[in-house]
């Protein structure tokens, strides 16, 4: 498989436009903790995902001691995927759910797998491969997706939705290429109960840049992914959100103590 091209948008996609210069919009948001101008988080982003893309899966497996495995799995299963079903894997990354969908839907239906940051995106087409399957693999921002509307039964965003820069408007998007009685999932870090926030807290400032020091060489990188899980909105907070962008039917399943949350939504 090779890196598909961005398919013809239609006249329903959202046409390109140039990124502004930094600070044009005026405009802020956060970067774990701190508050930078809109048009940097992209690029900060970027740059944790490409510093970290070669350790990316072994990180994952040692940081949640091999429960992000189950935790795709539960997604996937509540997805409900059929045979001939088009899903669109948003911030795929290196590829879990693809490889996942890919036998699911059969040869009559099709799984895109897409990521901002080309590092992540070359690793999961390299593991699709790997595996056999040919799908296409598109770099695309999920906030401008290059897909017309009514496009995929099935949409996913597994841990990225927190990395971007506006959520609601990627939300929308979402919901824009979904087809009517299609569904959005959303696999994401969210609010742990409360009890144990201190135990958490510890082992996310304190464990976690240590692991990433010693594992990838970037402690900054897992420093981020702590504040921003602290910064991305509660599971209450995601509901409406996604309620707002038009989704109806909303409803979210807290794992592991609420560490992680899956929501799904239909586009009525």
């Amino acid at each position: 498989m090779t890196d598909t091209a961005l398919p013809s948008p239609g006249n329903d996609a959202p046409p390109a436009a140039a990124l502004p210069s930094p600070g044009q919009s005026g405009q802020t948001t956060h970067f774990g903790f701190q508050d930078i101008a809109e048009e940097l988080k992209q690029q900060k982003v970027a740059g944790v995902f490409s510093s970290v893309a070669h350790k990316y899966d072994l990180m994952n497996d040692l940081m949640s001691f091999g429960l992000h495995r189950l935790w795709k799995t539960f997604t996937v299963h509540l997805a409900n995927v059929r045979e001939g079903d088009r899903v669109l894997d948003i911030a795929g990354g290196t590829a879990d759910l693809s490889l996942a969908f890919a036998p699911r839907v059969g040869e009559s239906g099709q799984v895109w797998l897409t990521d901002i940051n080309h590092d992540m995106l070359t690793r999961g087409r390299d593991r699709l491969i790997d595996n056999g399957h040919t799908l296409p693999a598109v770099q695309c921002d999920a906030e401008k997706l290059p897909f017309p509307a009514n496009s995929f039964d099935c949409v996913t965003i597994a841990f990225g939705l927190r990395n971007m820069t506006r959520k609601e408007t990627a939300l929308t998007e979402t919901h824009r290429v979904l087809r009517p009685g299609g569904r959005l999932l959303v696999l994401e870090f969210s609010r742990i109960w409360k009890p144990l926030t201190p135990l958490y807290d510890l082992y996310s400032f304190k464990l976690l840049p240590w692991l990433g020091a010693k594992i990838t060489g970037d402690a900054d990188s897992y420093r981020y992914l702590a504040e921003s899980i602290r910064m991305h909105p509660s599971q209450r907070e995601l509901q409406t959100s996604m309620e707002n962008a038009g989704f109806g039917k909303v409803d979210y399943f807290n794992l592991s103590a609420g560490i992680v949350a899956v929501h799904r939504g239909y586009k009525i």
